[in-house]
């Protein structure tokens, strides 16, 4: 189902469908996805079913609204008292339903009479509110008092069960009743603004609407919240709001993920931060980027954690997303996902499939991916020798389930071989061992919407494996290349496919093998290393955004929103990362490298300490036309 809220299709006083806000082309595409492109059957719901003067002038200036829209229709007919035991037949057959505009609790009683929210369930067509019929879609209904009597009459009820299609509830026509009165009460004010604590409530002028599909409810136009007693804009005229509660999990590790925030915010997303520092300390960009704090005294403490998303969800309502988009929170993620039904993100019973590598194998297999061969280190020491005694030496040991380079050891000959064992005795469980594969090492990272589409794809190389950077305290050096290799783009769209991932920025390392090799493919060939289902880390975002002229962090934010990529890319280029260590000498210095750098310098900064021993101590980000200037750029920056 397609569901539009209104309080008018039309501008106040103009005859056909407002094209402002892209309305009338929204609702001719969602028409043409139900039908084809055949005219559609249409049903208008009557708010006022015994009035048949009423019913026939609704009906008379419907019909004739949609015909000057251009809309051809099959048939038009309106349910009202007279055919309302065939209301079941009728949905049945009707393309495009039209709650009909009137009294709310006159029509809210007819749809009660007729079993219209059972009707609906499973419906697939198109269904738009008008007015009343807006505000009776949703699940608890809030009828403000409208006619002479009924804001004195202490029998009138306010709240009333509605269709279930939506939780959103409006106050129509904001132009015409922004100074209406009932019974001496002014509407917003007196009536609206208290009845709004504990509830939210959204207006918007004739032509503004709210388009929901899908599980995402967006807002067109001009709007105004009403809450906690007061009101204020929440979208201004041809922009979108996203209503959608996100729960971003420690926002401010790593420092660039504010970005992720800043998106959210601008789609008009609700930002609920959980984090574990106090709210004056983090950083100001992220402050003004979230609609709501909660500190944690330890972010690792399930019970805290449980405690943060259950205030939020009372206080905002359903939680639409728990996202981190950090590999050290992945399983929590998942966990905190799972408990509040929230169904955008991976579950409990898929997170061992991406965070240990032994389960990945499966999923590999499943693509038909090649990938080294590994055993499990809880199958023991005979075993794992004569794992190593086929693959030969060197082999690789590293967690099982683990992120970076963190307790990943080469192991060269049988010396090193009995050491490890003898070291990981305890512990040898939690390890696999793999045959050791040489190439370069690349990345496939894209974002991935709703329906497993790629929305933006990119290919990053790393010469040195970040295994040896940390090892041999070297410098760190790799770029992102100006376009995505086709085989690449292919083995990380079958990758994705494979594991079923969805709605998700991932980030996918494979081997580009330098050689033949009997069981996993010819020079040039990719083979799959691991998958990690978050961004890329380190720096490797802000590289993206150089590279293609972009924001990764927008086009995330715009894949939770709206399912789609609405930012724009612009010309490709190669981007350059260099980190310099504080303890080595270098012929050129940090000025030297700016002065001749100094135009296709996009950053320059000192890296945390916490990504230091990956990434160095001082960054350089350059974009450069060609990879032998990157080339140059490395070698000039670590001589």
């Amino acid at each position: 189902m397609t569901l539009y809220l209104t309080g008018s299709p039309t501008r106040f006083g103009e005859p056909a469908f407002t094209e402002d806000n892209g309305f009338l082309a929204e609702v001719k595409a969602s028409l043409a996805e139900v039908t084809g492109g055949k005219p559609p059957r249409v049903l208008l719901v009557s708010a006022a079913p015994d009035d048949k003067g009423f019913t026939d002038s609704v009906k008379k200036g419907m019909s004739d609204c949609i015909h000057r829209s251009g809309i051809r229709t099959a048939s038009v007919t309106m349910l009202e008292r007279s055919n309302a035991g065939k209301a079941g037949e009728l949905v049945k057959q009707a393309d495009w339903i039209i709650l009909c505009g009137g009294h709310v609790p006159t029509q809210n009683r007819f749809i009660h009479e007729i079993g219209l929210r059972e009707l609906l369930k499973g419906y697939e067509g198109v269904v738009m509110g008008c007015s009343a019929g807006s505000m009776n879609c949703a699940e608890d209904v809030y009828s403000h008092p409208e006619l002479p009597g009924e804001a004195q009459d202490p029998g009138y009820k306010r709240w009333l069960k509605g269709l279930g299609l939506t939780d959103i509830n409006l106050v129509p026509h904001f132009e015409q009743v922004r100074y209406a009165q009932v019974d001496g009460l002014r509407l917003f004010e007196d009536i609206a603004f208290p009845d709004s604590w504990g509830h939210r409530f959204y207006t918007f002028r004739d032509g503004g609407y709210i388009k929901v599909k899908d599980g995402r409810a967006i807002l067109y136009g001009e709007a105004f919240e009403i809450t906690r007693g007061a009101m204020h804009r929440i979208s201004e005229e041809n922009k979108t709001c996203c209503f959608m509660n996100v729960v971003f999990i420690s926002p401010h590790f790593p420092q660039t993920y504010w970005h992720f925030c800043a998106g959210l915010k601008a789609n008009g997303v609700n930002v609920l931060g959980i984090a574990d520092t106090n709210y004056e300390n983090l950083p100001w960009q992220l402050r003004e980027c979230l609609s709501d704090y909660y500190k944690v005294h330890n972010l690792e403490n399930y019970d805290e954690m449980y405690r943060a998303v259950a205030f939020y969800a009372h206080r905002y309502g359903k939680i639409d997303w728990i996202e981190s988009n950090n590999e050290w929170w992945l399983e929590q993620d998942a966990r905190l996902r799972t408990d509040f039904n929230v169904t955008t993100g991976i579950q409990n019973d898929h997170i061992a499939a991406i965070k240990n590598k032994s389960e990945m194998k499966k999923y590999y297999a499943l693509g038909g991916i090649p990938t080294a061969r590994q055993i499990k280190g809880a199958e023991g020491a005979a075993k794992i020798k004569a794992f190593v005694k086929k693959t030969g030496y060197p082999v690789i040991a590293k967690p099982d389930n683990g992120m970076g380079a963190g307790g990943t050891t080469k192991i060269s000959n049988e010396a090193d071989l009995k050491a490890w064992l003898e070291a990981r005795s305890q512990d040898m469980g939690q390890y696999v061992i793999e045959e050791f594969i040489t190439g370069l090492l690349v990345s496939y990272d894209a974002i991935y919407n709703s329906k497993g589409e790629p929305i933006f794809e990119n290919n990053t190389v790393f010469p040195t494996p970040i295994m040896d950077i940390v090892h041999g305290n070297l410098d760190c050096c790799y770029w992102t290349n100006k376009t995505v290799p086709a085989k690449l783009a292919a083995i990380g769209r079958r990758t994705v496919k494979a594991f079923g991932i969805k709605s998700r920025f991932v980030h996918l390392e494979f081997f580009q093998l330098d050689r033949d090799r009997e069981g996993l493919g010819k020079k040039g060939d990719y083979v799959g290393l691991e998958v990690n289902m978050r961004p890329p880390g380190g720096y490797t975002p802000d590289m993206m955004n150089y590279a293609h002229q972009t924001d990764v962090y927008q086009i995330w934010a715009d894949m939770v929103a709206f399912d789609e990529a609405r930012k724009p890319q612009g010309e490709s280029a190669y981007v350059g990362y260099v980190g310099r260590r504080d303890v080595h000498q270098y012929k050129h210095s940090h000025q030297e490298v700016l002065d001749k750098y100094g135009p296709a310098v996009c950053m320059c900064e000192r890296v945390p300490y916490a990504l230091s021993d990956d990434l160095g101590d001082i960054a350089y980000i350059v974009r450069l036309s060609s990879k032998a200037e990157v080339d140059a750029f490395f070698k000039f920056v670590t001589e």
